[in-house]
């Protein structure tokens, strides 16, 4: 049975939902990583890729507002073996932001293989996830910034932090582009974002939910479950203009109310320009570094939540973990993710 965007449970499907975005440097190439339809509270509720649902990565150029490439991924039905077809488009300038425009196919494959073509390639299944966070420091910091009180670290200790994504597993699409490439040349200035679109029953596409800077909807909109957050249907050039109050206020008063910034509304304000538009800011061919001092890409094993929560509330927020806590579930070859077996 089809669930287009009109019904009610399309709004409801973990395969939409964007967990993390990673672009970091391969072997003399650039990674796009983009994980769905985590299990972390349980089954997931329908395996593998949305066959409705297009997953596309959106790529900037030298601080450009709209993206001129983007590489936009698709999925068929599910086979006898659970495996899926997958088509990669490939879009260029002002068609690389329309809906209506098909792009170039550039290669198709299945899920659970490596599919390659001119020196691009992709990779797509289910796999072990790498991030790591102990939630109940991310609940500390929600709950200061949704009263705008203080943030309370005297109940954490670091030193008995767990990984609560400990045996969790993720969609992975995996996307490799070689430096050959035209545009993702070495030193160019990329920002980086994804999304999920979902077909109409009108015969168009809706952005369902989308994905830049790691932890944005975790720590500003965490009750957004079921993407009704206006900030999920935006496009990034809009969010300064439309967020950007709000973002500010929210990290004002929690630095206000935990003291740690004599200028509450400038430091408020400066985080919001640091965060919007939400693009992962990337310089082809330099090392990626999601953390205090450099936001340049993300890696696999980057603690981009302790930068975050640092970040938002101005004082240093110690996780207790360290990448090795799931470097088993990383690889310095390609595809980078580690697969789950298939039963």
């Amino acid at each position: 049975m089809s669930h287009h965007l009109d019904t009610p449970l399309a709004a409801q499907n973990g395969q939409l939902f964007i967990d993390d975005l990673y672009v970091f440097p391969g072997e003399r190439s650039t990674i796009f990583v983009m994980d769905v339809n985590s299990d972390i509270t349980g089954v997931h509720a329908e395996p593998g890729f949305h066959p409705e649902a297009r997953y596309e990565f959106k790529v900037h150029f030298d601080g450009a507002d709209f993206e001129t490439l983007t590489y936009r991924v698709s999925f068929g039905e599910p086979d006898e073996d659970d495996r899926q077809t997958l088509r990669l488009h490939v879009l260029t300038g002002d068609a690389a932001r329309e809906d209506s425009a098909d792009g170039d196919l550039v290669l198709q494959g299945r899920t659970g293989e490596t599919a390659a073509a001119d020196g691009i390639r992709v990779w797509a299944g289910r796999i072990s996830d790498s991030f790591y966070i102990d939630l109940s420091l991310l609940a500390v910091v929600n709950g200061a910034v949704a009263k705008g009180s203080a943030v309370d670290l005297s109940g954490w200790r670091p030193g008995e932090a767990r990984n609560s994504f400990t045996g969790t597993t993720v969609e992975s699409i995996v996307l490799e582009v070689p430096h050959e490439d035209a545009r993702l040349r070495p030193g160019a200035r990329t920002g980086v974002w994804c999304a999920t679109k979902l077909a109409t029953d009108a015969g168009g596409w809706r952005q369902i939910n989308r994905g830049g800077h790691p932890m944005m909807w975790p720590i500003f909109w965490p009750g957004d479950t079921d993407f009704t957050n206006p900030a999920n249907t935006r496009h990034p050039s809009e969010d300064l203009a439309a967020a950007g109050d709000l973002v500010a206020g929210q990290v004002a008063a929690v630095v206000a109310a935990t003291g740690t910034s004599g200028d509450p509304e400038g430091y408020g304000r400066t985080v919001a320009r640091e965060l919007f538009p939400d693009v992962l800011p990337y310089v082809v061919g330099t090392p990626a570094t999601y953390g205090f001092a450099t936001r340049n890409g993300r890696a696999l094993a980057d603690n981009a939540p302790e930068a975050m929560l640092s970040l938002v509330t101005n004082t240093a927020v110690p996780s207790g973990l360290r990448p090795s806590v799931s470097e088993h579930l990383r690889s310095d070859r390609f595809p980078y993710v580690v697969p789950v077996a298939r039963s």
